[in-house]
């Protein structure tokens, strides 16, 4: 046996199980986080009522909901790995236009932006979403081209 086939063979298993439980304690982190958030969320509303200020509280729920969506991202990035065995970009891509968005606004509302730091951002916000866009447009040739073959092949 080389070493070749012993990689394959005895260690990729092991580091594939290794790759699984990890994910597995990112995702039950993850998971908490979601439910401590959304109860945190839910206690704000108090806060929201009661508080004469209405941008202040509106500035701190619109910052923990999209926290609460970039969360919901990533661990559907990673419910997809173990559904199946890889990593889907769109996900991570998701989860980083949301975050994105989120420093946007609190820059925003707090009046904290500067012209540079808008472009900028801007830039790579544009560049996300192109990436975003071309992952879609690149799926869905990929999904015609597959229905294409199978109907052919049922002929």
């Amino acid at each position: 046996m080389n070493l070749q086939e012993l990689l394959r063979h005895r260690l990729v298993p092991h580091l594939n199980n290794l790759f699984a439980f990890v994910f597995a304690i990112i995702l039950l982190f993850l998971v908490i986080g979601i439910l401590v958030g959304a109860g945190k969320l839910f206690l704000q509303l108090g806060t929201l009522f009661s508080s004469g200020k209405i941008t202040g509280s509106y500035l701190q729920i619109i910052s923990d909901v999209l926290s609460l969506f970039i969360l919901v991202e990533l661990s559907r990035s990673l419910v997809d790995y173990f559904e199946q065995k890889r990593l889907r970009i769109v996900y991570i891509l998701d989860a980083g236009i949301v975050f994105i968005l989120r420093e946007v606004m609190i820059g925003l509302f707090q009046h904290k932006t500067s012209p540079p730091e808008l472009y900028a951002i801007s830039a790579v916000l544009f560049v996300l979403g192109a990436l975003r866009i071309a992952m879609a447009l690149v799926h869905q040739r990929e999904h015609s081209v597959t229905a294409q073959a199978h109907s052919k092949s049922t002929e």
